[in-house]
């Protein structure tokens, strides 16, 4: 379903520079300079309205946390959570995630959230799943050489797409379940918006980690 455009959610951002830096392409490489301090950094790319990234950055105060989120309609949303509950170690990109290279410099992210994102089922779209191989480069420059992918999905297809690219790609897998909420793994997961309303459905949920390529090494 397509968001309606509500007046005035532009002119709102701008009111919150602290947590929405417009300027954001001047922190590249230097995120540690915008919170004020080295510790490590994780990107939620499609934060939607922000329970995850928000949850997480309470519960975890020795991150910094950047949600980024294209749709100003719903990353309001994420933008007030954040502000309600008076976080200091989160920030919110407002930026198409095609343009991730120009926010963040090489190896300057230690975790990436993919969460819920657009399955894009037509194999014509391919290249638009963020689990593409073309996306794949991009996080594996970005992200530190002891830093990870975590991937969340209802959507059977992509799962197994995904699989298949991280592993095309070198990416050392883990905590691989079919069923998150029927796993081990489900202790101490944090739910999206989208998640709680599959869980209470019924729905699976897939989930897996997927570690830099250069963790092969340490592997062997």
């Amino acid at each position: 379903m397509r968001l309606r455009k509500r007046p005035g959610v532009k002119e709102a951002m701008e009111t919150f520079p602290e947590l929405v830096p417009l300027n954001g392409e001047e922190y590249k490489g230097k995120w540690s300079a915008f919170f004020g301090n080295d510790h490590p950094l994780h990107v939620e790319l499609g934060t939607g309205k922000g329970r995850f990234v928000t949850t997480l950055a309470e519960h975890n105060p020795e991150i910094n946390y950047i949600g980024v989120e294209l749709r100003e309609e719903v990353l309001i949303s994420a933008v007030k959570k954040a502000q309600d509950k008076q976080l200091k170690n989160i920030a919110f990109l407002w930026i198409n995630i095609n343009d991730l290279e120009n926010y963040f410099g090489e190896a300057e992210v230690n975790q990436f959230y993919l969460n819920f994102s657009d399955p894009w089922p037509k194999k014509r779209h391919a290249a638009r799943r963020l689990t593409d191989s073309g996306f794949l480069v991009k996080y594996e420059r970005l992200l530190n050489p002891a830093g990870k992918i975590a991937l969340k999905t209802d959507n059977e297809g992509l799962f197994e797409y995904s699989l298949n690219e991280f592993a095309a790609q070198q990416f050392l897998l883990q905590d691989i379940t079919f069923n998150l909420h029927e796993s081990p793994f489900a202790e101490g997961n944090v739910m999206t918006e989208y998640e709680a309303k599959f869980v209470e459905k019924g729905m699976k949920i897939y989930r897996c980690v997927a570690n830099h390529p250069a963790q092969w090494t340490k592997k062997k």
